[in-house]
Order: C-alpha cells, then structure tokens, then sequence
C-alpha cells in the first residue's frame, strides 16, 4: 500500500513538470515578443522622424530664392538632413544615387489621390490661370520630396526572438513633405494692412494674374469692393472691427506682426479710413516716383457676393503690383492720370502717352494695363483708388503650406505622409 502511494505521488510530480514546462515555455515566448516589439516600436519612430527632418529639409529648398528653378540640390540637404538622425545609436540608412533616385526623390504630391509621383524635372510650371484642382492633378509641377530612411544593412537587434530564429529585423519608413501655397502666413509675410478679395483675382475659379483691379472708397458698388483695409487681427472671430489709428500705424510698417492663420477670420473694413489712405499715398510716391509698379504681398480673404465686411476669412496671400493710385479731390479734367510707367518684365512692357487730353490717356493706360471692374468693365478714373495688377512673376515665397493658388508658393513645407 505505501509503495503504491509513493509511486503515485511520483507520477503526479512528474505531470506538474510536464504542466510548468508547457505554461513556461508561452510565457517566455510572450514576454520575449513583448520586448521585442517595444524596442521595434522605438527603432520605428527614430526612423520615422529621420524620414520626417530629411522630407521638410529638402522641400523647404525645393525652389530657388525667387522660385524660377527646382533647385536640384534640395536631395543632398533632405540627405544630409536625414542621416544626422540615429537609430540604436547608428545612423539610419538613407540610399541616394545623387540624382533624384534611391530613397531621396523630388517629385508631385496629389491629394486627390494621396500618391507621390517621383520627377526629375527642374523647370517649374505655370501657376497663373490654372485652379489648384489642375496643379494637383498634374505631375509636372514639382511640390514635394520623399526621403525613406532603412534599418537593412543593419537590422534592428533582437533579444529574445532569436531563440525562435530572428536574429534582427529590417525596418523602413517613409516621409513626404508638401511644399503648396502660402496659407499660414508667419510675421512680416504680408506687407501692407490691405486685403484682396479672392473673388476678383479668380476668372471662371481660377487664379489670373492677367487682369488688373481697383479698391475704391467703396461708394460705387459696381467698382468697389474688391479688397479693403485690414488690421490683421484674428482675435476672439475678430471682434470690435478695425480702428483707423491702428490701420494707419501698420501702413508702410514692415507687414503683419504676427502670425496669420488659414481658415480663421481676419478684421477688415468695408468703408475709407482717409489718414491710412493718405500715408499709403505717400509711401507710395517715396518708392516708386509714381513712375514704376509698386510689388507687394497681400492677404487674401473671402468676399461673398463681391462684399467686404468688418470680418472676412483669411485665404491665402497674392502678389500684386500697384500701378496706379488717385487721391481724394475730384478731378474731373483728368488733370492727374499719368503720363508714363515702367513695365513688368515679361508680362507687359512699358506705357507713356503724349496725349494732351487725361481721358485719353487714362484709357490708353487702362488698356494697356488691362485694369478693369469687377464686371470686366474698363476701371474708371475715381477717386481715393487703388489700382492693381496681380503678379506673374516669380518672387520670394511666404508662410507655411495650406492655402489656395494666388501664385505665392509657401516657404515652410508641411508633412502630407
């Protein structure tokens, strides 16, 4: 009988053996990938923000200064920048053929579509009188870099998987950084507390920079009305309006002096503050002689039903240039217009006029400027107006990536993937 019960309670310990074997052996396996996979997480996001600082390095110099020309060595920077970043105290691996191949590539982001499109080309396309729809949906115009940044050569380290026969994992992420329109538009960004309406420099919703348009005191509805006074403030859905000392003290000033935020609304003025007015004329005839375009970056907001308010929303910036501006007393012999002005280089050439009559040579300078009203009539000789053509011609960016295609492409790229 004891000998019975002693081989049984044998047999019994040998069961828990076998028991505690089969509950260790998961357990082990469990805690090895759960420490694993941690560290797989860490190495993850080293790679990650390597791919993120190369993407916005190489796209916040996709262009030159004055974005005439892809600037081919933005893959070396979004390289460079993406290498000094480490991954278990190694460099990441970045493959770079030094052309615009491997793991740095230039290339077209669309939205529609959320795709990348690699492309080599250095010639920037024509952004006037195409919506942003078209740019998007067009690969030739060149917005974006990608960087992807490996763990291959080196393999992220295991501890514990190896046991089960992994001795590393390869890993890769992936960065593409977005270089669009300024809409976010940091300090300074803007240069005169004016906002254009969007309305009035789109034809048929897309943006042109072909036809000119005036700002009047907002007396004639039909001339009126196309942009308006701005204080930039963006406060509380910009309560309490705009105040005529604080609009003349940003005149002529150095811009907005703070940021300015796509989507929000901005304070603004749908009548004349005539002491704002007066200063704008006079730094006007300190910088241009009233003899050559006056270029300036503009906030752009929106303008329901061609109508300015005290509060509209901030769209994007536009450059113009001022062509001409007429003073408060009437002047009905045109005795004022003027008799000549300088061009823009390849877009219109210059304009004089011997004419002994101001109507004629008002509408002679209308014409060759293509200055018109809202209605696409020709703009009149009003006054306390200001006239202007959008720009067509390359200039230094502005802002953070976001808005919509006034033709100021951003400075400061944005991460789209």
């Amino acid at each position: 009988m004891l000998k019975s019960l002693i081989a049984k309670l044998k047999n019994e310990h040998g069961v828990t053996a076998v028991v505690i074997a089969l509950v260790i052996f998961p357990l082990v396996a469990l805690t090895a990938l759960a420490i694993d996979i941690g560290h797989l997480y860490v190495v993850d996001n080293e790679l990650q923000n390597a791919a993120d600082a190369g993407a916005l390095a190489g796209a916040r110099y996709l262009y030159n200064d004055d974005g005439t020309l892809v600037n081919t060595g933005a893959n070396l920077l979004a390289h460079d920048a993406a290498i000094l970043n480490k991954s278990e105290n190694s460099p990441v691996e970045v493959n770079w053929n030094g052309g615009n191949g491997g793991d740095v590539q230039r290339g077209h982001w669309s939205f529609a579509t959320r795709t990348f499109t690699p492309n080599a080309s250095t010639a920037p396309v024509d952004l006037w009188n195409v919506s942003w729809e078209d740019l998007d949906s067009n690969p030739a115009f060149i917005n974006a870099v990608r960087v992807v940044t490996n763990r291959v050569d080196t393999p992220a380290a295991s501890f514990f998987a190896h046991i089960f026969g992994y001795e590393g994992f390869g890993l890769r992420a992936e960065a593409v950084a977005y270089l669009g329109f300024a809409g976010t538009l940091t300090p300074w960004d803007v240069e005169q507390p004016i906002a254009i309406c969007r309305e009035t420099i789109l034809e048929n919703d897309e943006y042109s920079c072909n036809v000119g348009r005036m700002i009047n005191s907002g007396q004639d509805s039909s001339s009126s009305e196309t942009g308006g006074w701005t204080n930039f403030n963006q406060d509380s859905a910009c309560t309490g309006g705009t105040n005529a000392q604080e609009v003349r003290s940003l005149v002529c000033a150095g811009g907005n002096p703070d940021v300015l935020s796509l989507g929000e609304d901005m304070g603004t003025n749908n009548g004349e503050i005539q002491s704002a007015f007066n200063k704008f004329i006079a730094c006007w005839e300190s910088e241009t002689g009233k003899a050559e375009p006056w270029n300036m970056t503009l906030p752009v907001v929106s303008c329901p039903d061609n109508s300015i308010g005290t509060c509209e929303n901030l769209r994007g910036a536009v450059n113009v240039n001022v062509i001409w501006i007429t003073e408060a007393g009437e002047d009905p012999e045109y005795l004022n217009v003027p008799t000549q002005m300088d061009g823009l280089e390849g877009v219109v050439p210059s304009w004089s006029s011997a004419e002994t009559l101001g109507v004629d040579r008002w509408n002679s300078f209308v014409q060759h400027f293509n200055l018109r009203n809202v209605d696409g009539s020709w703009a009149p000789y009003a006054k306390k107006s200001i006239y202007f053509l959008p720009d067509c011609t390359p200039h230094e960016p502005g802002g953070v990536s976001g808005g919509e295609n006034f033709g100021v492409q951003a400075k400061i790229p944005v991460l789209v993937q």
